[in-house]
């Protein structure tokens, strides 16, 4: 009982000892932090708080949500110009870095959805170079901007549309006027009726009316004879070139059509044209998003289908102006 109680009491001497040395230096980091404390830099203090700050937001911004600011006209009168809104980051699956593999969503893009998706045209300069440029942004509260061209103008990093085609449509625009025949339809059905027979909201706004296509084509048959140094027919008397900028794609159209019936061994011409008459087909793993405002947008009549790994995220509710507040449809 001697010894069990012998080394019983070392037991406990020694469990003491380490406990009191290790007490001893939890405190002695304390006061040496809290020194550091004192003699840091308020300023330095409240740049580290700032700093970390925008690391969480960034953090936010990539995998939850992020807030948005629409910079243009092209999806009046559902967003307007300065209109502030939240942009769900996690449903479609958020990238692993900027412009880098994606993880897998809960759910997918369809049809109806405001989407946020990068610039097909967008040349990136890689996730390091992203990330800087976000951070800079967030930390002179949006003043400076780096990522811009040649010219100093921002550049277009992210587009916010509607999506109207989805997977195994045929999409074509006559007249501004958008057509779908959807996977396994027999017939075309105007974007409004489908929309209607979805159960989903149709507001496609149009500035061009039926009535101003002729001038509109007249400006694209003088346009193309002019380029192929000829005279334009009689017929077109003297266009207003003004009147072609309503509807840029009702014009280009035109003006290709005609060039290619000047000139129709021009191999390039040819295949321009067939994309305008058929329209497109949107393949698996694509959508095509369209502007509400179609007279006034730059969307997927220029670049074509998006692959749904480039849709980053789904527009949610504008929460400024405070008159505007509320869910998006």
């Amino acid at each position: 009982m001697t010894k069990q109680a012998d080394k019983g009491a070392d037991f406990i001497d020694r469990l003491q000892v380490f406990t009191e040395s290790v007490l001893t230096r939890r405190l002695k980091r304390r006061l040496r932090d809290r020194m550091k404390q004192q003699r840091r830099n308020p300023v330095v203090d409240w740049l580290a708080a700032i700093l970390w700050a925008a690391c969480v937001v960034l953090v936010i911004n990539q995998y939850i949500f992020q807030n948005y600011r629409i910079p243009s006209e092209s999806m009046v009168k559902t967003l307007l110009v300065g209109d502030m809104i939240f942009v769900d980051k996690f449903s479609y699956g958020p990238e692993v870095l900027p412009g880098v593999a994606k993880l897998p969503g809960p759910a997918s893009p369809r049809r109806g959805q405001i989407i946020v998706f990068e610039n097909p045209t967008y040349l990136s300069k890689g996730p390091v170079f992203t990330i800087a440029q976000q951070m800079i942004y967030m930390l002179t509260l949006t003043l400076v901007d780096i990522d811009r061209d040649q010219n100093g103008e921002q550049k277009v990093h992210y587009l916010i549309k509607r999506a109207v085609g989805a997977e195994g449509d045929r999409l074509r625009v006559r007249d501004g006027e958008v057509a779908i025949k959807p996977e396994g339809a027999s017939s075309w059905m105007k974007e409004s009726d489908l929309m209607a027979q979805l159960g989903l909201p149709f507001k496609a706004a149009r500035m061009v009316s039926a009535g101003e296509y002729a001038g509109i084509d007249d400006v694209g048959v003088a346009s193309a004879y002019q380029e192929a140094g000829l005279k334009a027919p009689a017929s077109v008397g003297a266009p207003n070139a003004a009147v072609a900028y309503k509807d840029a794609f009702g014009y280009d159209m035109k003006r290709v059509s005609t060039l290619k019936d000047i000139n129709p061994s021009d191999f390039r011409l040819a295949s321009t044209w067939r994309r305008y008459e058929a329209g497109w087909y949107i393949p698996k793993g694509r959508i095509f998003p369209m502007g509400d405002n179609r007279d006034n947008s730059r969307d997927a009549r220029y670049f074509g289908p998006v692959n749904l790994n480039r849709v980053l995220g789904r527009a949610l509710f504008i929460y400024w102006p405070f008159g505007r507040a509320g869910l998006i449809r």
